[in-house]
């Protein structure tokens, strides 16, 4: 009799190889959390601030807003939002069984973009919209992101058996229709709503701020916290739905599951940064090639990485072209698209690296 209770541990098993990756990833997220800090456009030294909080010192006012109010909100929503992103990646391909599949390139992002702009546009005109105003976007971005989750996943899969060609089909058209109906909420928007619109479109974390974390932290950090739980059904998928069925796996339940952690912080994450690509793509696939496919070690990496590379990223945007702002979603779109392309041509054979 198979043992429903046991996990499920894929052949080609890199279990020590996983748990070694995940202290280097720590250990990464740490030094690029640390250089976010004490690197900027605005010249203050954290070590200097560091010296002076050791020795008894107050922080000067130049200091404390610039390393505590502009800096540190930052980092801190740039690991929620690359967790986020990252985690909700790999949740998708494993979903899908596809190393293709992504919250940005499928059209999830599109539908939490559209849902987070409805709210910009239309809020005012609903009843209790003043007495949500702060939770209105995050929630309006949840519920584009989960819907379009939904139609995604029932016009990818038939008969248990998802189609890649139609996963992709499926997510250009849902983001021209997400696209387009953003288009005609542009038209109806007066200007301060265009340019609250303009943060959608270009992907930014400039607008970071602690009551923003405190808003969208929980809908990111709960889905965060849930998805290893994930891990056994997921890796037990990758057999395929009607073998993880009889191993006891509730296959119905955890795409449910999955289909509303993706949304939950796919969501969250598009209301407060915008548009950042790429992201849920690029890390789940280098760590399965570096650790392999196990979603135990996977989950977890996947949030350490992506944390530190959309920490990096903030970083590059900051600095290279001090004092402007490059956005953030042109430097992981850089970053991004050369990997896809490699992805897929390493697909078709063209490429053996």
């Amino acid at each position: 009799m198979v043992d429903q209770t046991a996990p499920v541990v894929l052949a080609g098993d890199r279990s020590v190889t996983a748990r070694h990756l995940t202290w280097v990833l720590l250990v990464l997220l740490g030094a690029s959390a640390i250089a976010g800090l004490a690197i900027g456009a605005a010249g203050t030294s954290l070590w200097r601030a560091l010296s002076d909080l050791l020795h008894g010192h107050d922080l000067s006012l130049r200091d404390r807003v610039v390393l505590l109010d502009i800096r540190m909100p930052r980092v801190v929503m740039g690991c929620m939002v690359g967790a986020a992103l990252a985690v909700s990646g790999a949740v998708l391909q494993g979903l899908f069984r596809n190393p293709l599949a992504d919250p940005g390139i499928v059209g999830v992002s599109a539908g939490a973009s559209l849902g987070a702009v409805s709210a910009i546009v239309l809020g005012a005109a609903l009843p209790f919209a003043g007495t949500f105003a702060t939770w209105l976007v995050p929630v309006a971005a949840f519920v584009g992101a989960w819907i379009t989750t939904i139609l995604l996943y029932r016009v990818a899969t038939r008969r248990g058996q998802t189609s890649v060609a139609t996963m992709l089909l499926a997510g250009i058209a849902l983001t021209a229709l997400a696209m387009a109906l953003t288009g005609i909420l542009v038209y109806m928007a007066d200007d301060a709503q265009l340019r609250d619109f303009t943060f959608w479109s270009m992907g930014s974390l400039a607008g970071s701020s602690w009551s923003k974390i405190t808003i969208a932290g929980p809908i990111i950090i709960v889905p965060l916290l849930l998805s290893p739980l994930l891990a056994t059904g997921l890796n037990g998928l990758s057999l395929g739905e009607a073998a993880a069925g009889h191993i006891g796996i509730p296959v119905q339940r955890l795409k449910a599951s999955a289909v509303l952690i993706v949304a939950a912080a796919t969501g969250a994450a598009v209301a407060v940064s915008g548009g950042i690509g790429f992201v849920g793509i690029v890390v789940p696939h280098l760590l399965r090639l570096a650790s392999g496919p196990d979603h135990r070690y996977l989950l977890v990496n996947s949030a350490l990485l992506g944390a530190a590379l959309l920490v990096l990223a903030d970083l590059i945007s900051r600095v290279v072209i001090a004092p402007s702002e490059l956005p953030i979603g042109i430097v992981t779109a850089v970053i991004g698209a050369p990997f896809f392309l490699w992805i897929l041509l390493r697909q078709r054979g063209i490429v053996d690296l």
